[in-house]
């Protein structure tokens, strides 16, 4: 897989997956750090490379350097094989990173994240409701309903309960295979049960409501490239899709409809890698990351939503109303239990792959 070409952000797969090899734009790779070597005055952030670091390095980067004279350097790819790895041998290639929820439940749930330091971060400067157990929220991604405009002109599906309708809104329907919990989810209110009320996941009930649309998913999709090109060349007339993936369909003129009604939004967190020499410069990097400007100038360049809602002040109007996490978004949309998820998703998965399979 490869990194997304200009505005088009880093899919969420390789986000959860964490499978994408790229290379830094900022900083050189660094060397393998002792557990036991003393600490300098910079920090090792993992991160994705690409478009994704640049816009990082705008965002955050340099302007942590200039305000606290740490010096940035960053190492690719974003791996939690790669965080399990240094926390047991005691050699860092990293201090900080950033990845989807289930990971950063998984590294907690195994003793891989040191607990955040409130003697170096202020926690007046955070915003309350993006504090994680040893973690900070750094952004938000959702996966939308998208549907083709020439195909229903006069207004097409507005909620899971329309994606199923395949009477009132026929044609061929796409879902991302990969998804597992987001597919239960959806059809779970496809099915009637109210967005709060959807964890923990009725399993049974779910599957019982994707028995119903199985044979109407003409392709499981799994890349966002892949995805992106489905709708380009028609080839589905609605389907989920991730929404920076969506939004640059709709910047290139494509004529698709995202309907943000029932998205799933989730949170990435910053988190540091327990026993990381440079901790305390980690502590001071997701606290500088935590403020709003920052998160304006990535979100502006990545279409992910800031978790601090101090960031709309800096951002267009045409840009806030991109962002899963705009207070007009927020309200219609829903997110997953991470704790939850993370105590079932093995099960939920197995369950899933003997489903898709049958």
């Amino acid at each position: 897989m490869t990194i997304d070409t200009r505005r088009t952000p880093i899919t969420r797969r390789t986000l959860l997956k964490t499978s994408l090899a790229t290379t830094a734009l900022v900083g050189a790779g660094p060397a393998i750090i002792g557990r036991a070597q003393a600490a300098d005055n910079s920090v090792i952030v993992n991160t994705w490379g690409g478009i994704y670091t640049a816009a990082q390095d705008e965002g955050y980067f340099k302007p942590f350097t200039k305000a606290t004279g740490i010096e940035v350097k960053t190492a690719t790819p974003v791996s939690f094989a790669k965080l399990k790895a240094q926390v047991q041998s005691g050699n860092y290639e990293w201090d900080v990173t950033s990845t989807g929820p289930i990971d950063y439940v998984a590294g907690m749930k195994q003793g891989l994240v040191e607990p955040l330091d409130w003697t170096v971060i202020d926690r007046s400067k955070i915003t309350p409701s993006a504090i994680g157990v040893s973690g900070i929220q750094s952004q938000a991604l959702a996966t939308t309903l998208v549907y083709q405009k020439k195909k229903f002109p006069n207004g097409g599906p507005q909620s899971w309960a329309d994606f199923w309708d395949v009477k009132k809104f026929p044609g061929a329907r796409g879902l991302c295979t990969d998804e597992v919990y987001s597919n239960i989810g959806f059809a779970l209110l496809a099915d009637g049960v109210p967005k709060d009320k959807l964890y923990p996941l009725d399993l049974d009930r779910g599957f019982k409501k994707l028995d119903q649309i199985k044979p109407h998913i003409k392709v499981w999709w799994s890349q966002g490239s892949q995805s992106e090109q489905l709708m380009r060349d028609g080839e589905v007339d609605m389907m989920s899709m991730w929404n920076g993936r969506s939004q640059a369909l709709v910047d290139a003129g494509v004529p698709v409809e995202i309907v943000w009604n029932e998205a799933q939004t989730y949170f990435s967190y910053w988190y540091v890698a327990k026993g990381s020499p440079r901790a305390k410069n980690a502590m001071k990097f997701i606290e500088f990351a935590a403020q709003g400007q920052g998160q304006a100038i990535f979100g502006s360049k990545m279409f992910y939503g800031p978790s601090n809602p101090k960031a709309f002040e800096f951002l267009t109007k045409a840009d806030a109303e991109k962002m899963p996490t705009s207070p007009e978004h927020s309200k219609i949309s829903f997110t997953p239990d991470n704790e939850w998820l993370g105590e079932n998703l093995d099960r939920i998965k197995e369950r899933w792959n003997q489903w898709i399979a049958a």
